[in-house]
């Protein structure tokens, strides 16, 4: 990992040089609020991307891995919310064509610069009529600066109760690079490539080979390590886009601005993955596990995974209630083999640090200031197996009430 400066800056995908975003009501489901949202650059960008892993993919994911992986470059993102275009044919998968037509038509690009994303209710169709007068109004309202970045990242919510997006700058051969971004995700977020819809700017110039690495590489750390309630999407979408415009030596290899740039893109996706497992629907906790002395990264992986994403678990956090052998019993059914009889386990917060168990056996802790601790709105779990030196950490929430509430209603 780099060790250059990272610098948070205000912003989110218009952060980096070139680009604009736009939001538009086009009633596709919602009614009253922005349902659409543009991404655009004026000059063509190499694109990579990641996608569900669910057998079932939605129509976007279908055109957005033929355009990444075929088309020259890109210049643009349609999204809607509201309507996931997920089992819906050949129909559906034609959808996305007149999308990237009419966006084609009206931005003055190709069809094949053209990207498209959907969330929301599986197995509608997308009124078209609509959602073409759409991508007119999103032409009409595109524009530079902060404002117009935060009402895309608005417009593309479903579920979600705060907006996503976060932007930080890096010096890269003696030029600043910007790398924007913007999320969402509350539910159906369980991770085996990413879970949910995210959209990464940069204006660095990276070869296209280089940045699909980046990209790769970094979604086993980030958005794969994330869940809410264990259903992996059908529409799963990361998309990264750069044209470039930051002047920067193209990076070609991977040297010293690699790094620099994957440990800067690294913040951008790590901070995007836990503002959507705290996010989660219904919940008032993001919980965070961390698993120290692990012999292997596999292994830590594993284990946190296991823990993070436990009902049982997440039900405990929600209660504000230390009740350490559901972890243990987590760790135990996860597959990765240990010794339990050596697992310290300590929860942390804002409001102190305890330690729960020691060597697999419960040591004598105060119930209220474990309760104090698990009371903030971020909670960590930390268990040290005494194996080695691998560590991973996994980000949840706590499972609520309303979590039930939501999805018994979602498509009403």
């Amino acid at each position: 990992m780099s060790e250059k400066k990272i610098t948070r800056i205000e912003g989110g995908v218009t952060a980096a040089e070139g680009f604009e975003a736009a939001a538009a009501a086009a009633g596709i489901k919602y009614q009253g609020r922005d349902d659409m949202a543009l991404i655009y650059s004026g000059i063509p960008c190499r694109a990579a991307g990641t996608f569900t892993t669910n057998v079932v993919k939605a129509a976007p994911v279908k055109w957005d891995q033929k355009i990444v992986a075929e088309a020259p470059y890109v210049q643009a993102v349609v999204v809607n919310s509201g309507i996931a275009n997920a089992c819906t044919g050949a129909e559906g998968y034609g959808y996305c064509k007149e999308t990237a037509e009419e966006a084609a038509k009206v931005l003055g690009v190709p069809e094949t610069a053209v990207l498209v994303a959907s969330t929301g209710v599986i197995g509608m169709q997308l009124p078209m009529d609509r959602l073409k007068k759409g991508i007119s109004l999103l032409k009409e309202a595109k524009g530079e600066g902060a404002e117009k970045g935060t009402a895309a990242a608005k417009a593309i919510m479903t579920t979600d109760t705060i907006h996503k997006e976060i932007a930080v700058q890096v010096e890269l051969g003696g030029k600043t690079v910007t790398i924007g971004g913007m999320s969402k995700g509350s539910g159906m977020i369980h991770p085996n490539m990413c879970t949910m819809l995210a959209f990464v700017t940069t204006d660095a110039a990276i070869s296209k080979e280089m940045l699909q690495r980046a990209v790769s590489a970094d979604v086993k750390d980030t958005y794969n390590m994330i869940s809410v309630d264990g259903d992996t999407s059908t529409n799963d979408t990361l998309l990264v886009l750069a044209n470039g415009l930051a002047g920067n030596p193209e990076i070609t290899e991977e040297n010293e601005d690699y790094r620099t740039f994957a440990a800067a893109l690294n913040e951008v996706n790590t901070y995007l993955a836990k503002k959507m497992a705290g996010d989660g629907e219904g919940a008032t906790a993001l919980f965070e596990v961390k698993i120290v002395g692990a012999e292997s990264k596999e292994q830590a992986v594993t284990l946190s995974k296991s823990v993070v994403t436990s009902s049982l678990v997440k039900a405990a956090i929600y209660g504000h209630d230390a009740n350490w052998g559901r972890i243990l019993c987590a760790m135990g059914y996860s597959g990765a083999q240990f010794d339990p009889e050596k697992v310290d386990l300590f929860f942390e917060s804002a409001a102190g640090r305890i330690q729960i168990i020691e060597n697999g056996v419960a040591v004598d802790y105060s119930e209220e200031e474990a309760t104090r601790i698990l009371s903030e709105p971020e909670v960590t779990a930390i268990a040290d197996v005494k194996m080695g030196t691998a560590s991973a950490v996994a980000w949840g929430c706590d499972l609520t009430y309303d979590y039930v509430k939501i999805n018994a209603d979602y498509r009403s």
